[in-house]
C-alpha cells in the first residue's frame, strides 16, 4: 500500500489534525504541517510512472517522549496507513518544548 501513496494523498489533510498510532499502541494527535515534493531526489533510473519523493512534516499536539519508529497514520477521509516510519526533527527555531516529526517517502 505505501508504494502507491503519493503527495496528493496527504495534501488535503494539510492544516488538519490526525492521529498517529505509535508503536506502543498509544495515539498521538499531530497537525499535518506540510507536504513537500522533492523532485530533485528522484532516482534518474526510476520508471516514469514511479511517484516523486516527498516529505510530510507533522507537529505533535501534546507532549511526547516518542522519537522515531514505525507508526500508523489515520488521516481524515482516508484509510489507515500502516508501517509508516516517522522520525523526530530538531526544533530549529521553533518552540523547543514542541515535538516535530517527518515522514519521508522516496
Amino acid at each position: 500500500m505505501l508504494e502507491l501513496v503519493d503527495a496528493a494523498y496527504f495534501t488535503p489533510s494539510t492544516g488538519q489534525v490526525c492521529a498517529l498510532q505509535l508503536p506502543d499502541g498509544s495515539a498521538l494527535p499531530v497537525l499535518v504541517d506540510s507536504v513537500n515534493v522533492k523532485a530533485q531526489y528522484r532516482n534518474p533510473y526510476a520508471p516514469e510512472q514511479q511517484r516523486l519523493p516527498f516529505i510530510v512534516t507533522l507537529t505533535a499536539q501534546q507532549a511526547t517522549e516518542f522519537l522515531e519508529g514505525p507508526c500508523a497514520i489515520d488521516l481524515p477521509q482516508r484509510q489507515r496507513l500502516e508501517g509508516v516510519y516517522v522520525s523526530r526533527l530538531a526544533p530549529l527555531g521553533r518552540d523547543p518544548a514542541g515535538a516535530y516529526f517527518q515522514v519521508v517517502f522516496s
